[in-house]
């Protein structure tokens, strides 16, 4: 008899200890599209997954699913919104036409470098000008790329008019208009296409931060490198607000205390580092590189650059935004107070 209770009260001991630690323990499910070997995903992302758990004692358990494993770019963004992740890190303008004053960002001459992109568009999140586009999740940071130049496999692009006739893969629409006011050919395919369709002479070339021309080995087959910036991407890094709120007051507060400006500028500084890794790479292989010193002053270069931000500006006021350039001037504001770091 005896016995038997110890049994009883040994199993029910058991379950009691399983459900406090099932209760203590919550599994939250992160989705993007970096492959799980890149710097980017293994310095940023797991690296925040890392802190939040530690940090959490081991409450929070973050899971990783790179490489679109838990779900596609371009659906990242929805899938947060939807609970399919509980967080997603996506690029803006994988969702078209949903992130428009996000995106001014993206412009040409806003930013210099990737840390000071991602100082500029958290410092325009956190000062109120652009959270209404993420309401429907919980934002925990967000980020750019470096900007996006000129790389060709046998052009010397030293002018705009020596872009006219060449097919360049666009990066994102406001850049490809610019390509196509100067003649080029601006094509659409997808990062990961673009090694075969250079190889192939599909595109003569593309518009591309250097990390990428690292990440995706493109510096194996573009030859000349023209550092006038186009665009830089923009991304965020969200949270499913369901999730956030099932959380405990403990759990919620670690991941506040891994949200803002502090992990934006890791992103940034990790970006910055792979771009300062590609330009080396080309710089190794004794390709031509041509760097335009103050492009939105620049004789020749400073019109089309002007051009493209009018129009995306004017294009976003036709559509009822009117605080269009309110943004872009508070954009070029935090540029000021988020100055590029020397040395």
């Amino acid at each position: 008899m005896n016995r038997t209770l110890s049994r009883c009260l040994l199993a029910v001991s058991i379950a009691g200890l399983t459900a406090a630690s099932a209760q203590a323990s919550t599994t939250l499910r992160m989705a993007h599209f970096w492959p799980d070997g890149s710097g980017i995903n293994q310095e940023i992302f797991q690296a925040w997954a890392d802190a939040v758990e530690a940090q959490s004692g081991g409450e929070l358990v973050i899971e990783n699913y790179p490489s679109q494993t838990l779900t596609r770019a371009d659906q990242a963004y929805q899938g947060a919104v939807n609970g399919i992740s509980d967080i997603a890190i996506t690029a803006q303008g994988y969702t078209a036409g949903r992130f428009p004053l996000s995106q001014i960002v993206e412009l040409p001459g806003v930013s210099d470098t990737a840390s000071q992109g991602a100082c500029i568009l958290q410092s325009l999140y956190d000062d109120g000008h652009i959270a209404g586009e993420y309401d429907d999740t919980k934002v925990l940071y967000l980020f750019t790329t470096g900007p996006g130049y000129i790389h060709t496999v046998d052009t010397d692009v030293q002018s705009p008019g020596d872009l006219e006739g060449l097919r360049i893969r666009r990066p994102t629409a406001v850049a490809g208009q610019m390509l196509e006011n100067l003649g080029a050919q601006p094509v659409g395919m997808p990062a990961p296409d673009i090694y075969t369709s250079l190889q192939r002479g599909v595109v003569d070339g593309l518009s591309f931060p250097w990390e990428g021309m690292k990440v995706f080995r493109l510096n194996e087959l573009a030859n000349y490198h023209t550092q006038v910036p186009f665009y830089s991407l923009i991304f965020v890094a969200t949270m499913n607000q369901r999730s956030f709120d099932a959380l405990s007051p403990e759990q919620q507060a670690v991941i506040e205390a891994n949200m803002g400006m502090a992990w934006s500028q890791v992103a940034g500084d990790v970006f910055d580092g792979l771009d300062e890794a590609g330009k080396q790479e080309a710089e190794e292989a004794g390709h031509t590189i041509r760097v335009i010193d103050n492009p939105l002053e620049h004789e020749e270069w400073a019109g089309p650059l002007q051009d493209g931000i009018e129009t995306y500006l004017s294009e976003l006021e036709e559509r009822g935004l009117d605080s269009a350039r309110e943004v872009y001037e508070a954009a070029m504001a935090a540029r000021e107070s988020c100055p590029v770091e020397q040395g």
